[in-house]
């Protein structure tokens, strides 16, 4: 299974569709809550949320990019150098306890690196949306990933990996 890309496998246009999708539960929500300090009500208190235009709790904005973000990393930053900027970031719908979200990739453009001639700058935007089709959140980022040439610098395809000291046997 394929983590992250080169440079070189990176075409602008391309769409990856990322998958296994990701069901929020509340325990979910509210553990990233206590977990960054945002202790709004209308992610952790039922009754208050019930009071608001959602009329539920409504899940808490950065879980939902977190989870986007990390959805995308087998195809998009697995083999990146550095998370470079999130020039945008949209929550277009809420999510809810219950929902699964699905998040896909489009490669926007791409450059070279001015200053290092073995990686470039892949400039991409996520959506996600949930069981119903509906689009809860669209990010642009911009990623520094390596070239064929710096991989094979370092190691390969999973540089710093071990090989097993003694082969198990086998009865």
């Amino acid at each position: 299974m394929q983590f992250g890309r080169s440079y070189e496998e990176f075409e602008v246009g391309a769409v990856y569709r990322h998958w296994p999708g990701k069901t929020v539960t509340e325990y979910d929500d509210h553990l990233f809550c206590l977990l960054t300090m945002n202790h709004h009500p209308l992610h952790l208190d039922a009754h208050y949320a019930g009071t608001t235009q959602f009329g539920r709790n409504v899940v808490v904005g950065n879980y939902v990019y977190s989870l986007l973000l990390g959805m995308s990393v087998p195809d998009v930053s697995g083999k990146a150098i550095a998370n470079l900027e999130v020039e945008s970031l949209r929550h277009v719908a809420p999510t809810f306890h219950g929902d699964t979200l699905y998040g896909q990739s489009e490669v926007l453009g791409k450059w070279e690196s001015r200053s290092k001639d073995d990686r470039g700058v892949v400039h991409v935007e996520t959506t996600g949306y949930n069981q119903e089709g509906t689009l809860v959140c669209v990010f642009r980022r911009k990623v520094m990933v390596p070239k064929q040439s710096y991989l094979d610098a370092r190691g390969g395809e999973q540089p710093g990996r071990p090989e097993p000291a003694d082969p198990p046997t086998r009865a």
